[in-house]
């Protein structure tokens, strides 16, 4: 019975968001009330209870999205993204450029939501192919693979930081085992399989060619640019080696831990940008407080979709379906890492959100994360890799590429959907590995 009362939730999820087109954070609230009156809760009960998921949610995510919105914001404003890339084509030489815009696209991608940095860093990308004369999806392909796995597998950036608040993973580790696992993800769907690329045709429209044409400004250092995309992965770094290198007392490592929590590292991160990026280079603060604000206010409705699927997660707790449904999947063959994979992968490819396929999969899988033998940073992972499974025509990343690169909707199937389909393949497959190793 719970298993058949999750499968019916889920597909009214489905219906609500992809047929009746409703939002998603409602979508989410109308089937946690579907659940829990089906199980019999009463509505004070269930409306505690949507109210204590989204509490516990959204205590842990807006200070970190929040901040992680304005980061993004001052990167991408101050020319630090652009810097970063000219730097890295400059120093690697044309031979490496496909390795040089990797390198661009997974640094930028770390702050910065998929959308904005897809914005900032296409244009580059135009730039690049005309000046080198290769073949622009050879060019784009690698970098926006890089792009896509920071966002469906490491923190700061929604989905996984949700999930790994509700794995209780330690977020060092996430970033430490996401990092491992997206290299040979990013290698494979980026220049492994780019020179099959070179076959589509790309047509963008002037008006996205015509934004490489920009002012001559002066960008920041790049060392400096490269420190602040950076800085919140270096905070939280140093604090997961300080409890291997340090006594667990001392204050060295009392310091680490305490400028290494994400809130706190992602708080340091915006003032450093703020004022070595921004301030200490002419900017003008109430302009640049205004521009940060409206960062923030453009995932508000990213706030309320994690806010919902978090509701979702406890009512399926307090209704016991959780358990219930833990145990049924405890007593299947397949792996727990595999299991929250195909679940995700299922979800995503219904709906095209990767932010809702890992959430409400999470919520699903929950109880699996309990277990000494289920490590909840590759659980995050795998759940973030299913996330990302063949994106094709629901899914809003889909149409952006079709619509810059110029593409027809069967090229945009043969090189876009292709490269997130090997991104997530190889994504599960490395998680599986490292499960043998930790």
């Amino acid at each position: 019975m719970p298993l058949l009362i999750v499968i019916s939730g889920v597909l009214l999820l489905l219906i609500l968001i992809s047929v009746l087109k409703i939002n998603a954070f409602i979508s989410f609230i109308i089937v946690c009330l579907y659940v829990g009156m089906v199980m019999g809760l009463p509505v004070e009960t269930l409306v505690n209870g949507i109210q204590k998921g989204i509490g516990d949610t959204m205590g842990f995510l807006v200070l970190i999205l929040g901040f992680g919105a304005m980061l993004g914001k001052i990167v991408a404003q101050s020319g630090a993204a652009k810097k970063i890339s000219q730097s890295l084509i400059s120093l690697m030489g044309i031979k490496n450029v496909q390795i040089a815009l990797i390198l661009t696209g997974f640094i930028v991608g770390i702050p910065m939501f998929y959308n904005v940095g897809f914005v900032i860093l296409v244009p580059i990308v135009f730039t690049v192919a005309a000046s080198t004369g290769l073949p622009l999806l050879y060019v784009g392909v690698p970098m926006l693979s890089a792009l896509s796995v920071t966002h469906g597998y490491l923190p700061p950036h929604p989905s996984p930081t949700a999930i790994a608040g509700m794995f209780h993973a330690d977020i060092g580790k996430t970033m430490l085992y996401g990092s491992m696992v997206a290299i040979p993800a990013i290698i494979v769907a980026g220049p492994a399989l780019s020179p099959l690329y070179k076959r589509f045709k790309a047509h963008p429209l002037e008006e996205f060619i015509s934004k490489n044409e920009e002012r001559n400004e002066k960008l920041p250092p790049v060392i400096l640019s490269i420190v602040s995309a950076l800085m919140p992965v270096l905070l939280i770094g140093f604090a997961g080696l300080s409890s291997f290198i340090f006594e667990k007392e001392s204050m060295i490592n009392k310091i680490a831990q305490g400028i290494g929590n994400p809130a706190i590292a992602m708080l340091i991160s915006v003032m450093f940008a703020l004022v070595f990026l921004e301030l200490r280079r002419g900017g003008n603060m109430k302009k640049t407080m205004e521009d940060i604000a409206q960062s923030v206010s453009s995932i508000t409705m990213i706030l309320l979709i994690l806010a919902g699927a978090g509701a979702l997660k406890e009512v399926l707790v307090i209704t016991g379906i959780s358990e219930s449904l833990g145990k049924t999947l405890v007593e299947t063959s397949l792996s727990p890492l595999v299991l929250g994979w195909l679940i995700a992968a299922v979800i995503r490819i219904a709906i095209g959100s990767a932010t809702v396929a890992g959430l409400t999969a999470a919520g699903i899988v929950l109880p699996l994360v309990s277990g000494p033998s289920v490590s909840p940073e590759l659980m995050v992972l795998s759940i973030g890799a299913g996330s990302l499974m063949l994106s094709h025509v629901n899914d809003t990343g889909f149409w952006m590429f079709k619509e810059y690169f110029g593409l027809t909707v069967k090229d945009t199937f043969f090189t876009w959907t292709v490269m997130e389909t090997v991104v997530s393949l190889v994504g599960l497959a490395g998680v599986l590995i490292l499960d043998i190793f930790i």
